[in-house]
């Protein structure tokens, strides 16, 4: 089961709905990369979601 290391984002649940309204299960996985950050000098490698990684470039924390 992957979760964000950073954010803790893991699944959810929710329905597939049809055109007749008939409702099944479903899972929604998010889109979880590993990436090996420095952090002091030290290489750890982390389960991070994409939007994490998108926010952490935004804030110029990762180039």
């Amino acid at each position: 089961m992957a979760i964000c290391e950073i954010t803790g984002k893991g699944k959810m649940y929710g329905h597939n709905v049809s055109f007749s309204q008939h409702k099944t299960r479903k899972v929604f996985k998010p889109n979880i990369q590993k990436r090996t950050f420095i952090i002091d000098g030290k290489k750890v490698k982390l389960n991070v979601s994409t939007s994490a990684l998108r926010t952490l470039k935004k804030k110029g924390i990762i180039k």
